[in-house]
């Protein structure tokens, strides 16, 4: 007998099951296609902050830093043509030149200023958020501020300890500093109490959550957007996958905008810096800058120091060759020297830690844009020896305690601080306020800054790597490089396609979150 063949008909029950599958999966497809649209980058392969270093690898094969020195050596030159030294031009005359000369610096400035809270709020959110799980944010959060913290204040103290060694201050005489200051007479510190009230503590602590966030970027309080940052990217850690897409797409739209910006402020950067030093070497001229050698000196034996400091940590505690190190972090050295900004080079800091250091994802991305605005190693020690320097040239001696107490506002001022050109002379300002040094001395350094500007903020970059190397390997995690966030290829991963281990957390996923896991 032929067999029968028996038909299976699906009950109503299996047909609206198989309906409300293929829903779901058109609807994933359809939310995918828009989200693509919302954002510039591409949804499927996202990009972390690394991936947008390509804005800045043409500068670095085209010897940027090569060209910032030749303008610099350029301005000193022309500037003391144009200056009283040369006698060409009538000082009302030159004075005049000597503005229009720095205007691109002041458009590199200004370019720079713009562009440096939404790119540091922007990375820090995106770095708190890549963390795998609010257990490791937790100890990664903790184990960098309590190292940034301690770096800082020895690198301060190396800095006094180097200016009260060589005591640069000497070498200034009375006439250099009045004419420096254009003839103003520096006003005698008085003897200030330095007390502070307990009483004061919780209504500071308390200030720095701003009532109104607009306000505090407005304003240019970096510590306060900091603290935004780290509490905006903690509440995206504990998001779902779809809750937290439009933030994520639009914090990476945010980076590559300001990441553009930068690319445009690096073509003038070798023009800006002929023009600022042209325009500071016609106002002192060849006297000043002989004066003020010893104190650049220090200032770079320091950082030198500070430098070694670092390599010391590489190879004690993160147990890696220094020179192995310094190879790796060349490039990203020369190239923070000829932006002077920390934060315009983070996407080459992140590629760096994570393609030749090893360092992971997960670590990198939360430490060096964090870095960026808090671990200001360099900076801090340049207050130190600046201070000591103007309180020598001043008469002012500085006992124990103000001591103590120039460092301990040189760590808390390089917390919080913009990692823009230019910004320690504005730290300096407040530092000198609070133990009563004039800060018109400030324009006897003003000529010189630009050299230190740029030294500093190769070392300061390379504290960030440094403790990069040091985290990743103290603190525990899954996997190696690859892993976390970026083992879907980039931050925004949280969005995309994919098993992320950070959403396993018992929570419901979202309809059609693993719709595509084969790409």
């Amino acid at each position: 007998m032929p067999d029968k063949k028996h038909h299976h008909i699906p009950d109503p029950m299996e047909i609206t099951h198989e309906i409300a599958e293929e829903t779901k999966e058109i609807t994933h497809e359809i939310a995918e296609g828009i989200s693509r649209l919302y954002c510039p980058l591409d949804f499927n392969h996202p990009h972390s902050l690394k991936y947008m270093s390509h804005h800045l690898h043409e500068l670095m094969e085209k010897r940027l830093w090569l060209k910032i020195l030749l303008g610099m050596f350029l301005g000193v030159a022309v500037g003391l043509l144009l200056g009283p030294f040369g006698g060409f031009v009538e000082p009302e005359m030159a004075e005049v030149i000597g503005e229009w000369i720095a205007l691109p610096g002041y458009i590199f400035l200004g370019l720079l200023k713009m562009i440096v809270i939404p790119l540091v709020l922007a990375s820090i959110i995106l770095g708190v958020a890549s963390s795998e799980s609010m257990a490791d944010l937790k100890k990664t959060g903790l184990s960098t501020a309590l190292y940034f913290i301690v770096t800082t204040a020895i690198a301060t103290c190396i800095g006094l300890g180097m200016a009260l060694f060589i005591r640069p201050g000497q070498y200034i005489g009375g006439e250099l500093l009045q004419a420096a200051m254009e003839g103003e007479a520096p006003s005698v510190a008085q003897d200030m109490d330095f007390s502070l009230s307990l009483g004061d503590l919780p209504s500071k602590i308390g200030g720095l959550l701003p009532s109104n966030p607009l306000d505090a970027m407005v304003q240019g309080e970096m510590l306060q957007v900091v603290i935004i940052a780290i509490i905006v990217g903690v509440a995206l850690v504990s998001l779902s996958r779809r809750q937290a897409v439009p933030l994520i797409h639009l914090l990476n739209s945010v980076q590559a905008i300001c990441m553009t910006v930068v690319k445009w402020s690096m073509a003038l950067a070798p023009v800006a810096v002929f023009g600022l030093l042209t325009k500071f070497t016609i106002m002192l001229g060849i006297d000043a800058l002989v004066g003020m050698a010893v104190y650049v000196a220090t200032v770079l034996a320091s950082l030198g120091l500070l430098m070694g400091m670092n390599l010391i940590i590489i190879s004690v505690l993160a147990r890696k060759n220094p020179f192995d190190f310094l190879k790796a972090v060349w490039d990203v050295l020369l190239l923070a020297f000829s932006t002077s900004s920390s934060a315009a080079v983070m996407p080459v800091s992140i590629k760096t830690a994570e393609e030749k250091l090893g360092v992971r994802p997960s670590i990198s991305q939360f430490v060096i844009p964090l870095g960026a605005t808090v671990n200001m190693n360099g900076t801090a020690l340049y207050q130190g020896v600046a201070t000591v320097f103007l309180a020598e040239v001043f008469g002012i001696h500085l006992g124990f305690g103000q001591l103590v107490l120039v460092m301990v506002m040189a760590v808390a001022a390089a917390i919080g601080t913009p990692s823009i050109p230019g910004v320690g002379i504005v730290i300096l300002a407040m530092i000198l306020s609070s133990v009563g040094i004039p800060t018109t001395g400030i324009a006897l350094i003003m000529g010189v800054d630009r050299i230190l500007d740029m030294t500093r903020t190769s070392v300061n970059v390379a504290g960030d790597l440094v403790t990069c190397t040091v985290m990743d390997r103290f603190i525990g995690g899954k996997g190696g490089k690859g892993e976390g966030l970026e083992g879907a290829e980039g931050t925004a991963c949280v969005l995309g396609d994919g098993e992320d281990p950070k959403f396993k957390r018992g929570k419901p996923e979202p309809a059609g979150a693993g719709a595509s896991e084969e790409e």
